[in-house]
């Protein structure tokens, strides 16, 4: 074990084997951390949090040469609020911010500049590209990927294996990098597995896309589309709007 005399740790911490701790790292009171989880320089850690094993918080981003979103500058320490549980072999990294209650499943990704908020739950093996806001009482699951730029409101629910996407010119000519933009899905959308969504389209308030669609257009609110190019098909039903759901808060 390798802790930093110049961190700061709480009262009732309790470390596995092999723990590294940068200096001014800050960890609250009665954090949990695994085995050979690595704790970068000026992390911030909030009391009751559980951090598992193999586990790396607050990494520096890499810059590919080629790279058009990644940015070669100073980034704030990665915050992670109180009573946030992470996996196992999970990245996160310098310059995020994870709110209260959040759960990270294992083997997952999120990035520079990601603000995750309370009482999200990131799914097992889910990527989330970098200056990507995701909002409160979310929910992604399995092997999604959330793609730079894109904004996920409160209340929404990403399925397994979906893709957002935010270049339309696929890798080619410098003039892409002018319109780079992530899909952004508004307050209690649902996005159903394997579906595919374009740059820059949004999902409006309540709307649902269906398994396998790939929606290409901005989608109604309190519609459900389906199909490759997505149409709307009907209405959300009454019984299953956000509003009339037990667990909603305003």
């Amino acid at each position: 074990m390798c802790i930093s005399k110049d961190a700061i740790i709480g009262k009732n911490v309790t470390f596995g084997h092999n723990v590294v701790i940068e200096k001014d790292a800050v960890i609250g009171d009665n954090v949990i951390i695994g085995h050979n989880v690595v704790i970068h320089s000026g992390t911030i850690i909030g009391s009751g949090s559980v951090i598992s094993d193999n586990t790396v918080l607050g990494k520096k981003p890499f810059k590919a040469s080629t790279s058009a979103t990644t940015e070669d500058k100073e980034l704030k320490p990665l915050k992670i609020g109180n009573f946030v549980t992470i996996g196992a072999n999970c990245v996160i990294y310098k310059g995020a911010i994870l709110e209260d209650f959040v759960f990270v499943g294992d083997l997952a990704s999120i990035r520079e500049e990601v603000r995750i908020g309370k009482k999200t739950i990131i799914g097992r093996g889910v990527t989330i590209e970098n200056k990507t806001r995701i909002g409160k009482y979310v929910k992604i699951e399995t092997e999604a990927y959330i793609t730079a730029l894109s904004v996920v409101e409160d209340y929404c629910f990403i399925a397994p294996e979906v893709t957002f996407t935010n270049d339309n010119f696929l890798g080619r000519t410098e003039k892409r990098k002018k319109f780079f933009k992530g899909p952004i899905i508004r307050k209690g959308a649902r996005i159903g597995a394997n579906a595919t969504i374009l740059p820059g389209v949004i999902v409006e308030e309540d709307a649902l896309v269906a398994a396998g669609s790939v929606v290409t257009k901005n989608v109604p609110a309190k519609k459900i589309v389906a199909g490759v190019p997505a149409k709307v098909l009907k209405d959300v039903p009454d019984e299953q709007l956000l509003i009339n759901q037990t667990y909603y808060k305003k």
